[in-house]
């Protein structure tokens, strides 16, 4: 639907063009028709201007299907306009997941014999957000008139997960390296599984020499393992409020996938396999064990299915579940937050009894907010009183993490920008030692 309105410029000569009528109704009341002739003027002069702007035709908008959270999406607009428009303009209206406020303005410019424009988007959160509504405007060239143009839509575009990390220079290297080479193989020297013997040479581990074996042969022989392969990981995120906080612009939820995601990618390429795991107030659904690097995209996909979910996580009856599912020992990596003491209480307990037959990691983000008001200067007493509220908060977080340590769990706590290096070596170091096995 097309519609004809005035312009700022036009608005403003209306607003001049009133006290120039008042002053001449003051001056000459016999002269009084002047003044409507004059409104009448400017209307007509604001209607030819609208219609020597053209028509337009040809509206479209082009949107990426699949964009990642986090990263940076494009909206082009492409109209062609027959006529002289002195301006265009063009607004959007989409899913506030896609833009803040859920609206988002373009300058169009001539090209090609169209009038083009973009706006860079990025996403805050993962799920599918519509794009609804295109609204054009294009003025005339006296800049008096505009005509203005609302056309529906019918496009959506799908937030995955970010895995920016999995294509970093960084992982294609570390991809590369002897151990997760592109050509498969078997890897000895370390590990649990016994492979064979070779003979022992300097640097070997000592504890490796078979000395039954050397006294038979004579020679110092020591043992090679192979690292094993099949292993079982699950990924299990805690989808609860806590973890729907934003820290630097996206949900801890979003962080915590894309990090486990790269370290699922290296697994899958180490021969292991992986499952994905959320949950909150409820167990949730339980991805299938998926092996083979060429079946990513279905940990990916699987992954944009995790939900935000504003409620308290029930680690108890979560973990319980997790637990139940499990046939054989895994590899549990346990993403999560907490703010309160008997939240982690809870918390504290349900992991405990996971460790009893799993080997456990625990992941959760530095809290940099909490930090900064601790070490920040006391202008005041407010400011004093919160730096102790929050020294405070730190001491218990500290003091939990503590006692997981103490369980035998092993504990990841770095800042969102690096938990995924840190889970990946991490990892790569339970690999190593033949812990899970």
């Amino acid at each position: 639907m097309i519609v004809i309105v005035p312009t700022l410029r036009a608005a403003a000569l209306i607003a001049l063009a009133a006290p120039i009528a008042l002053v001449i109704a003051a001056v000459a009341p016999g002269a009084w028709v002047v003044a409507p002739a004059l409104g009448g003027a400017l209307l007509a002069l604001i209607l030819v201007d609208a219609f020597a702007a053209g028509r337009a035709h040809d509206a479209a908008l082009i949107a990426p299907r699949d964009v990642e959270v986090g990263a940076e999406g494009l909206f082009r607009v492409r109209v062609r306009i027959a006529g002289r428009p002195g301006a265009v303009e063009a607004a959007l209206a989409a899913d506030p997941r896609l833009v803040p406020g859920g609206r988002c303005l373009l300058s169009l410019a001539q090209h090609d014999g169209a009038w083009q424009g973009s706006a860079a988007f990025t996403p805050s959160r993962r799920g599918t957000g519509p794009v609804e509504r295109l609204w054009l405007r294009w003025t005339g060239p006296l800049g008096l008139g505009a005509r203005q143009l609302t056309q529906p839509l019918d496009q959506v575009v799908r937030v995955r997960p970010n895995i920016g990390e999995v294509r970093s220079p960084a992982m294609q290297l570390l991809l590369r390296q002897a151990q997760f080479g592109l050509i498969a193989r078997r890897i000895r020297g370390q590990g649990s599984d016994f492979e064979a013997l070779a003979e022992y040479e300097p640097g070997m581990d000592r504890r490796r020499i078979d000395w039954k074996s050397s006294a038979r042969h004579a020679r110092l022989y020591a043992k090679e393992y192979e690292v094993e392969r099949n292993n079982q990981i699950v990924f299990a995120f805690d989808c609860g409020q806590a973890m729907c906080e934003p820290v630097a612009g996206l949900a801890r939820i979003d962080r915590a996938v894309s990090a486990a995601l790269a370290a699922a990618f290296v697994a899958l390429k180490a021969g292991d396999r992986v499952s994905l795991y959320g949950f909150a107030g409820n167990p949730g659904p339980m991805t299938p064990f998926i092996s083979g690097q060429g079946e990513f995209h279905r940990l990916q996909a699987a992954a944009a299915g995790i939900d935000y979910q504003p409620q308290e996580p029930n680690f108890t009856w979560a973990l319980a579940t997790l637990a139940g599912r499990l046939q054989r020992r895994s590899l549990i990596v346990v993403f999560s937050d907490f703010t309160d003491p008997t939240s982690a209480e809870l918390m504290i307990e349900s992991i405990g009894r996971l460790v009893a037959r799993h080997l456990v990691l625990f992941v959760t983000m530095q809290d940099e907010e909490l930090e900064t008001i601790s070490t920040a200067a006391p202008r005041d007493m407010q400011a004093l009183a919160m730096a102790v509220t929050a020294d405070s908060l730190l001491r218990q977080r500290a003091l939990v993490l503590r006692r997981l340590k103490q369980l035998g769990v092993d504990v990841i706590e770095a800042r969102h920008d690096q938990i995924g290096t840190r889970l990946i070596d991490a990892y790569l170091a339970i690999k190593g030692a033949g812990a899970i096995g």
